[in-house]
């Protein structure tokens, strides 16, 4: 009888150490899930039209812990994921087909979001990427290629949105450049223009300051 507990007390450990060899591989091969969005309203960086009941927010993630959403080591490459989100609280259609972001820094260098063909140039060419991140974000190493899964990650997590329905939120990422600019949320803002009504008409840009980002509490 010692015997067989001794025997079946080992075949536990096995199981076990393969378990904990299993988990972690189960865990990276996991595909990307985007970040449930909440009301634009709701994040510390945002711009609400009360007259059109429109909001825009921009989240950025620049941070380690934000980033382990993505299998991709966008730092690494020069660039910054927001995460945008939109709000109508109206009771008409809003579209946004023609909306355009441009990123302004404190130095008034003004970025826009880097389009997926150049985003798959950036991250299948490690040499195209010059200029050193400033986000402090451990790196994980540059890759040669874009694989298949972080191509669906790619595609799954941007901002691809047309219109944004009465009472409803729509949400994504936009990848922006930051390659070589120091600070670059420091006493920067993002204007959005482009957003129209149901009828057509241009709403009044959105301006968001992200200072308001960088200063408000951080989630322990």
């Amino acid at each position: 009888m010692p015997i067989l507990s001794c025997r079946s007390a080992g075949r536990a450990a096995v199981l076990m150490f393969c378990a904990s060899l299993l988990v972690p591989a189960v865990l990276a091969s996991k595909n990307f899930v985007k970040p449930v969005a909440k009301t634009a309203i709701n994040y510390p960086a945002h711009d609400f039209h009360r007259d059109e009941k429109v909001a825009i927010a921009a989240d950025p993630y620049d941070t380690a812990e934000k980033s382990k959403i993505f299998s991709i080591d966008f730092p690494q490459h020069g660039l910054l994921p927001i995460f945008f989100v939109v709000t109508n609280d109206g009771d008409q259609p809003v579209s946004i087909a023609n909306m355009q972001i441009t990123l302004i820094t404190a130095n008034r260098s003004k970025l826009t979001p880097v389009d997926t063909d150049d985003l798959y140039r950036r991250l299948s060419n490690p040499q195209a990427q010059t200029r050193p991140s400033p986000l402090p974000i451990p790196r994980k190493g540059v890759k040669g290629a874009v694989s298949k899964k972080e191509m669906d990650e790619i595609e799954s997590s941007q901002f691809a949105a047309r219109a944004v329905e009465p009472h409803t939120t729509q949400s994504g990422f936009m990848f922006f450049d930051i390659g070589g600019i120091a600070s670059p949320l420091r006493d920067a803002n993002i204007d959005v223009t482009g957003v129209s009504d149901a009828k057509g008409n241009e709403l009044m840009f959105f301006e968001i300051a992200l200072e308001k980002y960088l200063n408000a509490p951080k989630n322990p």
